[in-house]
């Protein structure tokens, strides 16, 4: 399952792309994470955050009135923390993690632009159905759906600070069925194909997609084959469906996300601890 700190990691290769630096691996970007969260640190920035919040929810509210919706010596770095783990226990964590670097996954990547009051809007989502080792796809795929995502211009510097990155890890696909309704609203992504005029479609949502929008099962089998590029009438699609030879197969996998707001103390904290990257030649 994707984690925080995979979050973490998709905006650490953007802001690196922008910095025109080297971003941290992944490995030190897990072991930081845990330890700013081990610190502490995380408590105190969560108090301003949330002070923050509410001046800027007074600010909105009096403005256009809108309603919207131990000590010890890391592996890595040497530093001091408020908290410490057994040798044994940190060693076998420390394996744990470097086997589920190696390990791959399908995964997809998305870019979500958030609004001061919380709504949020998509602004990137790209991913492949290929496992890919999870450092390599994490880096490549932040930067895909930030720039390559046709649907949007790519994301500009200036719109870091109102991201939020989602991190999918795509599992458990079943085989194809040609029965479209055999999935579980909430819990399946959907890949769908058929065929219209000698021309193959095919689409993909992620399984919280049609929780997010509220859709029924025949909703969001209508808009992904809409996605897919079909036009024809609602009420045609299971003809079409039928017609196409239709395949679907479903998957599973939990999305997790981190906003910049999230993100950025923890950036912070790290350069204070004097942890550097490489300028990109």
């Amino acid at each position: 399952m994707a984690t925080p700190a995979h979050c973490a990691y998709a905006f650490e290769v953007l802001a690196a792309n922008f910095e025109r630096r080297q971003p941290l691996s992944l490995a030190q970007v897990e072991e930081l994470w845990e330890r700013y969260h081990a610190s502490g640190a995380d408590d105190d920035e969560d108090q301003a955050q949330k002070r923050r919040d509410d001046e800027e929810h007074d600010e909105e509210e009096s403005g256009s009135g809108a309603d919207t919706p131990a000590s010890s010596r890391s592996s890595l770095f040497s530093f001091s923390s408020s908290t410490s783990k057994p040798q044994q226990q940190q060693q076998q964590r420390k394996r744990e993690e470097g086997r589920r670097r190696r390990e791959e996954y399908p995964l997809f990547v998305t870019w979500n632009t958030v609004s001061r009051g919380g709504s949020k809007s998509l602004r990137g989502c790209i991913g492949t159905f290929e496992a890919q080792e999870l450092e390599d796809g994490l880096r490549a795929y932040a930067l895909t759906s930030a720039f390559e995502d046709a649907r949007f211009p790519p994301i500009p510097p200036s719109l870091l600070p109102s991201l939020a990155a989602h991190v999918t890890l795509l599992t458990n696909f079943s085989s194809p069925t040609r029965d479209p309704m055999d999935w579980v609203l909430g819990k399946h992504g959907l890949r769908i194909s058929f065929t219209v005029h000698g021309r193959r479609y095919g689409a993909t949502y992620l399984p919280d997609v049609a929780k997010e929008q509220g859709w029924t099962k025949e909703e969001a089998l209508i808009s992904l084959m809409r996605k897919a590029g079909w036009n024809g009438s609602s009420s045609a699609w299971v003809k079409t469906w039928r017609e196409g030879k239709g395949e679907l197969v479903r998957y599973e996998g939990k999305q997790v996300g981190l906003r910049y707001t999230e993100w950025r103390p923890w950036r912070e904290w790290v350069e204070k601890l004097g942890v550097k990257s490489k300028p990109l030649n």
